[in-house]
């Protein structure tokens, strides 16, 4: 069982991004552009990447970064509307599983969940071998898969999903498998609701809309900012599997699915 410990970053349920005179001074000054946000993510992952290669990118080194990338997203006009953060308090390990639209979730997810529980990602392999995000991503202890063979894939999943629930660590998976603008129910697949039925945890549906941060055309982590658009993240009650878990993950995808028609995204 996890020891319960309260949010430091993240005490109440709910987080909106306020006012921020900072925010409003950047504007003036027009530092909050493409190229500022680019030069900055682009220093805090260089940071990062050191202390990974260093072997001291620890969780508290994760979460600070996270938390840094949070607040150069506000800093440069984005708004995050956060819910259910409450439900993340778990006596134990659970299987998050989420939608899937861009960088930004992947970067602010651990600020959010790490200081409650240990938390890792199912990854692809070209994420763990990218020259600059590699050996971030290789200090959280990820599960990767190589998107060759997925039975292969299937099998990694299951083997050290329940090594890591078993140990503690809760496991955010995109069922999804890739980056999609549009919300398709039926490309949602099933692997969360399978490694938690097979680890007797519990799964957590996460719903996002993060298109504030589009996908890059030449570097796909580096994307322009739509700052018209709002962040949102809701984060749902954990469900028990019971029988084959088909009914469990209907409702997941009827929980992300609700949450983005709420906020204006695109269902298929």
């Amino acid at each position: 069982m996890n020891n319960i410990s309260k949010n430091y970053l993240f005490p109440t349920d709910t987080y909106y991004t306020g006012d921020n005179s900072q925010r409003v001074f950047l504007d003036k000054l027009a530092f909050n552009t493409r190229l500022y946000f680019v030069l900055k993510y682009a220093s805090l992952l260089i940071k990062s990447r050191q202390k990974a290669l260093k072997g001291i990118y620890d969780s508290r080194v994760w979460t600070t970064h996270s938390f840094e990338v949070l607040k150069l997203i506000e800093n440069c006009g984005g708004r995050f509307q956060i819910t259910g953060i409450d439900n993340l308090y778990l006596k134990q390990p659970v299987v998050f599983t989420s939608n899937h639209m861009g960088t930004l979730e992947t970067m602010v997810f651990p600020c959010i969940i790490r200081p409650v529980m240990d938390v890792t990602f199912v990854v692809k392999e070209s994420l763990v071998k990218h020259p600059l995000f590699g050996p971030i991503m290789k200090s959280t202890n990820p599960i990767v898969l190589g998107r060759s063979n997925s039975r292969d894939d299937f099998k990694t999943v299951m083997e050290k999903g329940m090594e890591l629930l078993s140990g503690g660590t809760s496991i955010i998976v995109f069922p999804e498998g890739t980056r999609k603008a549009r919300f398709i129910p039926r490309d949602f697949n099933s692997i969360g609701v399978k490694l938690a039925k097979k680890a007797g945890v519990g799964v957590l549906p996460i719903a996002i809309k993060t298109d504030f941060w589009g996908n890059g055309k030449i570097v796909k982590e580096i994307g322009p900012l739509h700052r018209e658009k709002t962040i949102h993240m809701a984060f749902g009650k954990p469900l028990d599997i019971k029988g084959t878990g088909k009914v469990e993950n209907e409702l997941i995808i009827e929980f992300i699915s609700s949450n983005l028609t709420q906020w204006g995204g695109d269902v298929v």
